[in-house]
């Protein structure tokens, strides 16, 4: 059996949060199809937490950190780095994982190892 990495979602979900997270299942689908075991927390936790309430929102992002310490490589999706994808990307640096970039459209631009 072949062991696939885990590989963390990150792109944004404020602003327009349902087309947001359709894109997150989007690029969850893309990491399957390179052979990676996708996590996106904030396409999960959106489910049961309110983006809108500060409590449940930090909430999301620490749970989604403790997520991060378990994967491989974190994955940023989109041109635009908002405030809880910076916290992300700042975490997977501190713990030594692997950030690979890729724009909207799933074409790579670049790894910060």
């Amino acid at each position: 059996m072949h062991k696939r990495p885990f590989i963390y979602v990150c792109s944004p979900l404020k602003g327009d949060i349902e087309r947001n997270i359709r894109k997150a299942t989007g690029y969850s689908r893309f990491v399957f199809t390179q052979g990676g075991i996708p996590l996106a927390p904030h396409a999960i936790f959106t489910q049961f937490l309110d983006d809108n309430v500060l409590e449940e929102r930090n909430a999301g992002i620490e749970m989604g950190i403790q997520l991060l310490a378990k994967c491989d490589e974190l994955w940023v999706f989109g041109e635009m780095i908002s405030e809880g994808m910076e916290v992300e990307i700042a975490a997977a640096k501190t713990m030594g994982i692997t950030v690979r970039r890729f724009n909207g459209h799933c074409e790579p631009l670049g790894v910060d190892a």
